[in-house]
């Protein structure tokens, strides 16, 4: 009689069954779920060359190519990419040309260079003539076939121009020899044959830069840069005649380069002027107008059957204006339209003209506009109908910030305004995670999760997934990304480190985190520093900005009084939460920043603690240092000289350095033991100065099979950075770059080529500290004869232990890098971005060193996964899913204040961002958790419960009353 009620229970206990595996399989992700916490953008890089597609072929699209090598297809409308091709930076791209019976330039020689040449007969077999030093080779356009190829006999010869004879079947190429000789010659359109040769020398020698003035004339700048020659070669022959650039502009300053602009009109220009100049045959040239404001000019555009078109695009204050000029009357003008765009932007560098025809039958003109950021805008009728950020595809580095403090008083936004939508909304997201939803209701269910979330807010949230990502271009541009949904939020063209046009080419190095708000300086906002240099040499002076988080506000620019070699953060602050930053510059002295009373005392306290090294690839040799008080440069007192330690030596006939890689500075460890199956304790090897350095032998530097696994070898060293003391070193014989590594608390995990077995291979090393072994004794640690609280030191000779084990792997590696935790709690995983361009998560418990083919009880408890030859490719372990990340070059994986959870963004020319979580989110409920479904089941259970009661008390009454 009382087993009837026990039934309620037994319901009870199958619906929380129930509610629990629903939320296990929250874990996955459906079609409807990607694209909610993750975000992936295409780029294509700077534009350096554009060719429209012909009116006559319906198509409002252009094809360029890009500095990243992208070949890529944008939709004239909207800038959209059609279609687009990443050529492999091996094989690099310098002209791009469509044949359609046309000869078509670019601004700049090139090396290799791509002529088109039509046939009068048959347009579709235009031959293309391609040029590379002193080789030309003829190409079918029809099936890419090479009719035939010539290479001449001169020394140091280049070929400048070919050109085609409209009479005969004669192609004629001009080239230069050295820095004075011309050479002309005629050549049979149909099998290459030499029919001609003329040679002449120039009486002087020759800077490099030549253009094309007209079809027959080049003109050449001198050495002294004070004269132009104009070159002829007509008739088949060669004349020059020689002009003074001083004759031409009077106050010029400064550096200048030439540009050919059209058929008899070229371009001289200047940092801040440019001055059209028209040929007068070879007696000389003159200048036609002069423009005062920095400007960059278009390749001509054949408009009528004689006549061509160019445009001046010009700053004008804070506006751009966009002029375009037929050729044959140079000082008038058809368009003058100013336009306003971004100032940060900064100048325009190349511009490309097109043309269409309007509803009136009339000329009308758009171009592409590439900046000095590296974006790309269409402008057209007076107006920015769009543009590209492509400056985000040259990413060098990336750091965070965390977005403002929500303030009181705002409230979060109502996201179900009523009951019946509420109710509405979760049944559709219970029809969708049962996979009874149709395609509309799927759609509907997208856009609910879009319109609920609070993603994108720009506030911070309590899991710390809302942040900012920080990222510093290749032009000096930095840009602040949501990580909600990868949107802009500010930018900034650094001043400092924008480059004169034509002078010295700044570049961007590094961006650190300055200031980290806490405590006193709450209400402060975060700044980032942004470290470069004024030019490519390495005396070059450094040059520093501090921008504000929030805004992108330039608080301070300063041009450093020396070089910048190697930028070392430190882990201290100063009073106001400034991290402080050592550079160490040619002279291998130390400079500390900020440059504050401060921050000196903060840093002459810790300084005796402070070591650095090192690692010099072309010299072979890994250096340890110490700071020291005094100084080369007197009356600094923020500069340190350094003192040398140790160095390694490689000896360059056996081996040279080919990777080095240390724990990341904010890596957080959870705990330095390790409890293995049998109930030991092993002690992780915790030292921030651990390095890793690998090294191969010289025949094995190069590309993969450039060497025989006879004559082949990688050697791992794990290096202590205080005292250069070698750790552990293995060779592995046969082995080839290139290798990639990662290292992090005890673990180095490095990839690399086997030559003998053909494949891939991934090797882990772990080091543990055998000197604590000892604190596995009860009794010294009731008595407190243990040394866990002693501290570790570099100077005593540690007592290590190292496992290591090696295994096949299918994928050749771009990059690697492994998850970060807040606390360091959740398992690690390994994110390796392959060769196709995706980024794999693998569990570290994979490269688990003690993994054996009949692993024990005890060892299976521990969770080690048994042995075998080679890593597991999980599909499903792509982060990126479908997407990929063309030309994969960085990963970055970066802590949620959630311990389950991090950060993955992932850059090259595309940018992909997710959030992962290795361990699974153990510690909340998913976005999509089902809280109706919750609320329905504990309602059907109550209700069963209530009925189940009154059932059996319904028949416990019939059974008394038997």
């Amino acid at each position: 009689m009382a087993a009837p009620p026990r039934r309620p229970l037994l319901i009870l206990l199958a619906g929380l069954l129930l509610v629990a595996s629903l939320a296990t399989l929250a874990e996955a992700i459906y079609e409807d779920q990607v694209g909610l916490a993750d975000w992936h953008q295409k780029y294509i890089g700077k534009v350096k060359q554009a060719v429209y597609h012909s009116q006559k072929s319906g198509r409002r699209r252009v094809v360029v190519l890009t500095e990243e090598n992208v070949i890529s297809s944008l939709d004239l409308r909207s800038g959209d990419i059609f279609w687009r091709h990443i050529i492999d930076k091996n094989d690099p791209l310098d002209q791009l040309s469509l044949s359609f019976g046309k000869n078509l330039q670019t601004s700049t020689a090139s090396d290799p260079q791509l002529h088109v040449m039509p046939n009068s007969k048959v347009a579709k077999d235009n031959l293309v003539l391609v040029s590379a030093g002193r080789w030309i080779y003829a190409v079918s356009s029809i099936d890419g076939s090479i009719s035939w190829e010539k290479e001449f006999s001169l020394d140091g010869l280049e070929i400048k121009q070919v050109l085609q004879s409209p009479e005969n079947d004669i192609v004629y190429a001009v080239g230069i020899a050295g820095s004075s000789k011309l050479a002309l010659y005629h050549l049979s359109t149909k099998t290459g044959e030499v029919l001609k040769d003329i040679q002449e020398s120039l009486p002087g020698e020759l800077s490099g830069e030549i253009v094309l003035g007209s079809d027959d004339v080049l003109v050449a700048l001198n050495k002294a840069r004070s004269s132009l020659f104009l070159i002829e070669f007509n008739s088949g022959r060669i004349s020059y005649n020689k002009v003074h650039v001083s004759d031409l502009v009077q106050d010029l300053s400064g550096t200048f380069k030439l540009q050919s602009v059209s058929n008899g009109v070229i371009a001289l220009q200047t940092p801040s002027t440019v001055s059209l100049l028209k040929l007068k045959d070879t007696d000389g040239l003159e200048v036609v107008q002069r423009f005062d404001q920095p400007a960059a000019l278009s390749d001509a555009l054949t408009i009528a059957e004689k006549d061509e078109a160019f445009a001046v695009v010009r700053h004008v204050g804070s506006q751009i204006e966009f002029i375009v000029k037929f050729t044959s009357d140079v000082s008038g003008e058809i368009i003058r339209e100013k336009v306003i765009i971004d100032q940060h932007r900064g100048n325009v560098e190349k511009v490309f003209l097109n043309s269409y025809i309007r509803t009136d039958k009339s000329h009308g003109f758009r171009a592409l506009v590439v900046m000095e950021d590296h974006s790309l805008l269409l402008i057209q009728q007076g107006e920015v109908v769009w543009s590209r950020e492509d400056g985000l595809a040259s990413i060098v580095d990336v750091t965070t910030s965390e977005l403002p403090v929500e303030k009181d008083g705002v409230s979060v936004a109502d996201v179900e305004h009523n009951l019946f939508e509420w109710l509405k909304g979760h049944m559709l997201k219970l029809k969708g995670t049962l996979m009874l939803a149709n395609a509309d209701e799927v759609a509907a269910i997208q856009a609910l999760r879009l319109k609920s979330s609070e993603k994108n807010k720009m506030t911070r949230d309590h899991n710390g997934f809302r942040k900012l990502l920080i990222v510093l271009t290749k032009a000096g541009k930095v840009i602040a990304l949501h990580t909600g949904d990868g949107r802009i939020i500010w930018s900034n063209l650094l001043p400092s480190l924008r480059a004169s046009r034509f002078g010295v080419m700044p570049s961007a190095l590094r961006i650190y985190q300055w200031q980290v708000p806490h405590h006193s300086v709450m209400r402060e906002n975060p700044s980032v520093l942004v470290v470069g240099k004024s030019g490519a040499e390495s005396s070059a002076p450094g040059v520093f900005s501090i921008l504000d988080s929030y805004s992108g506000e330039e608080l301070n620019a300063m041009r450093l009084d020396h070089s910048v070699v190697q930028i070392i953060p430190l882990t201290l602050k100063d009073l106001s939460e400034q991290r402080l930053h050592l550079i160490v510059d040619s002279n291998s002295n130390a400079h500390l920043y900020p440059k504050s009373p401060d921050a000196l005392d903060v840093f002459l306290n810790e300084m005796p603690n402070l070591y650095f090294y090192s690692v010099d690839i072309l010299a072979n040799v890994i250096r340890g240092y110490s700071l020291q008080k005094s100084c080369d440069i007197e009356g600094d007192e923020y500069c340190f000289s350094t003192k040398e330690l140790w160095s390694i030596i490689f000896p360059s006939d056996s081996e040279r350095i080919a990777i080095s890689e240390t724990r990341k500075m904010n890596e957080v460890v959870h705990t330095q033991a390790k409890t293995i199956g049998d109930h030991d304790v092993m002690y992780k090897y915790l030292s921030k100065n651990l390095v890793f350095v690998a090294t191969v032998s010289p025949k094995a530097a190069g590309d993969i099979g450039s060497a025989l696994p006879e004559e082949a070898s990688l050697v791992a060293y794990l290096i202590d950075a205080v005292t250069g003391r070698i750790l552990h070193r293995v060779t592995h014989h046969g082995a080839q770059g290139p290798v990639h590594a990662v290292l992090s608390e005890n673990w180095v995990v490095y990839h690399y080529f086997n030559l003998r077995a053909h494949r891939f291979e991934m090797a882990v090393i772990e080091i543990y500290d055998q000197s604590r072994a000892d604190n596995k004794d009860v009794m010294k640690l009731i008595l407190g004869k243990h040394n866990l609280s002693a501290p570790i030191t570099s100077f005593a000779r540690p007592e290590v232990v190292v496992k290591s084990q090696s295994y096949f792997f299918t994928h050749s590696v771009k990059a690697m890098a492994v998850t970060q935790t807040a606390k360091g709690i959740t398992s690690k995983q390994l994110l390796i971005g392959t060769i196709s361009d995706q980024v794999l998560a693998l569990d570290k418990r994979f490269l688990d060193p003690r993994r054996s083919a009949n692993p024990t009880q005890q060892e299976k408890e521990e969770g080690i996964i048994p042995l075998t030859d080679s890593l597991p490719i999980i599909p499903q372990s792509f982060v990126t899913h479908s997407h990929q990340v063309e030309a994969l070059r960085g990963i970055v994986s970066i802590p949620a204040k959630l311990e389950s959870t991090t950060l993955v963004f992932t850059y090259g020319v595309d940018l992909f961002y997710t959030q992962l979580a290795p361990s699974r989110t153990y510690d909340s409920l998913t976005d999509e958790f089902s809280y109706a479904l919750l609320l329905i089941t504990i309602a059907v259970l109550v209700a069963a419960i209530i009925v189940t009661w009154i059932w059996s008390e319904k028949k416990e009454l019939r059974d008394k009353w038997r």
